[in-house]
């Protein structure tokens, strides 16, 4: 199975912290936060990772190497100065990722979610990781019903942890309409029209994570991760 890390962003938020080193690559407890991601991903029984990269693009290849060390194969896509937002960053990715499901999982977010508990291949088009709303997400994205059906009525947060088909990038540019970038080459998009139109016609299955979870968005978000884990909590 393949997987993507979505790794593009510019770190706006971590700065001065990001001024020289992409937010994927700042260390957490002693080892980069993508390498958290890779460990999981390795460990679940992906082989191969595409990391999608625009921010400090060259300090990717140097810090992570071919994957070989982690038992994986991992090339990266750049695209460009302006990130193309998760749906434009999926459906770049797509000739590399093939036919297949496939994982994606933010590349700044950090979990003790157990990747291998994610299905191989989703009921529909994709399966979502939802957890409880931190307090920087108090209204939520999406909901789960009992069926295991994930609905656009807010109540969990999506983790930034999915497995889709990419089908589900089919017909996009009707979904998404006339937004700012979906003419650039390639396509800027949102990923989260598709998945809301998706779930109308009951296409999207996720799960509810109860453990740990952390958007990794600001520097004392970092700093709070980083000393629960050195502290072993």
């Amino acid at each position: 199975m393949k997987a993507l890390v979505l790794a593009a962003g510019l770190g706006e938020r971590m700065r001065p912290l990001t001024d020289s080193t992409p937010k994927p690559l700042l260390p957490v407890a002693g080892k980069p936060l993508i390498q958290w991601h890779l460990e999981k991903l390795s460990a679940c029984g992906v082989d191969e990772v595409i990391v999608n990269t625009s921010w400090l693009a060259d300090r990717f290849p140097p810090a992570l190497g071919d994957g070989s060390r982690w038992g994986l194969k991992l090339q990266f896509v750049y695209e460009g100065d302006t990130p193309l937002e998760t749906g434009g960053a999926l459906f770049n990715a797509l000739p590399l990722l093939g036919d297949a499901p496939f994982i994606a999982v933010n590349g700044d977010i950090w979990t003790d979610f157990d990747f291998a508990r994610l299905p191989s291949a989703p009921s529909g088009d994709a399966h979502l990781v939802l957890v409880d709303n931190p307090t920087h997400n108090a209204g939520g994205d999406f909901s789960l019903g009992p069926d295991g059906q994930v609905h656009s009525r807010p109540s969990l947060t999506f983790s930034g942890i999915g497995v889709y088909r990419p089908t589900l990038l089919a017909g996009w540019r009707d979904v998404v309409g006339d937004v700012p970038g979906v003419d650039a080459t390639p396509p800027r998009f949102k990923l989260a029209p598709l998945l809301r139109a998706a779930m109308v016609d009951g296409r999207v299955s996720g799960e509810h994570h109860a453990g740990l979870w952390t958007d990794v968005g600001t520097p004392q978000r970092l700093a709070q991760l980083d000393a629960a884990l050195r502290a072993g909590t």
